[in-house]
């Protein structure tokens, strides 16, 4: 991971245009190939970023991040105060509560809830960046990835999106389809999800333990 304080402006150039006068910021390049902007009062949230696939061109003063559509990310660079890389091996990931973990082993079960003929294929699919939740077949046999939360935030969008752009570069499981799967999602990940093919799913926890509970009882 590199980490860059300097005093810039941002300008994003695509299907939306914005843009942030100079100021004091963080950015921040991953390993993923991802750059995100940050201020220093918006706790996780980029204030601008480019989600991988992406290259990063850099020049004297200036940063060009553009992704596979042909958006840009341009970042002028006014005065560098800190430019240091990080090497942080391999994330063994996010240990899911109680709740979340039993909501993907019900769904693992019982498929078909999050659409009408699915199948299994394998839970905690390994990818380069860590395990899909579960990978499954539609009814016409398209590869799913499938991501589980208890609550559908921006951040499991966005987790999912990495999983699919590495899944599709899969020539035996591409095209691979997306579904985000949760008990609540936020109307900002709803909104964020649908921009990019990813198709959301509520789930009811209760009626999932309810069919675990039928299936136990023997009269």
């Amino acid at each position: 991971m590199r980490l860059v304080i300097a005093k810039c402006s941002v300008d994003y150039v695509g299907r939306l245009s914005a843009h942030l006068p100079p100021a004091t910021r963080l950015l921040m390049v991953k390993a993923d190939g991802s750059v995100s902007i940050h201020a220093d009062d918006r706790a996780y949230k980029p204030l601008n970023w480019m989600s991988p696939p992406c290259r990063l061109e850099e020049a004297p003063g200036v940063w060009r991040v553009v992704n596979k559509a042909g958006e840009e990310l341009r970042i002028t660079l006014e005065e560098i105060f800190q430019d240091t890389s990080y090497e942080l091996g391999v994330d063994p990931g996010l240990r899911k509560d109680g709740v979340e973990a039993h909501l993907q082993e019900l769904l693992a079960a019982n498929p078909e809830t999050l659409g009408e003929g699915f199948t299994l294929v394998r839970r905690e699919y390994m990818t380069a960046i860590g395990p899909v939740d579960l990978l499954c077949r539609d009814a016409d046999s398209g590869a799913v990835a499938v991501e589980v939360k208890r609550r559908g935030e921006i951040d499991g969008v966005e987790q999912l999106t990495r999983y699919l752009e590495l899944l599709n570069r899969d020539p035996l499981l591409a095209p691979v389809a997306g579904v985000f799967a949760a008990q609540e999602i936020k109307p900002q990940a709803r909104v964020l999800a649908t921009d990019r093919g990813i198709r959301c799913v509520v789930v009811d926890y209760d009626k999932l333990r309810g069919i675990e509970r039928d299936e136990l009882t023997l009269f």
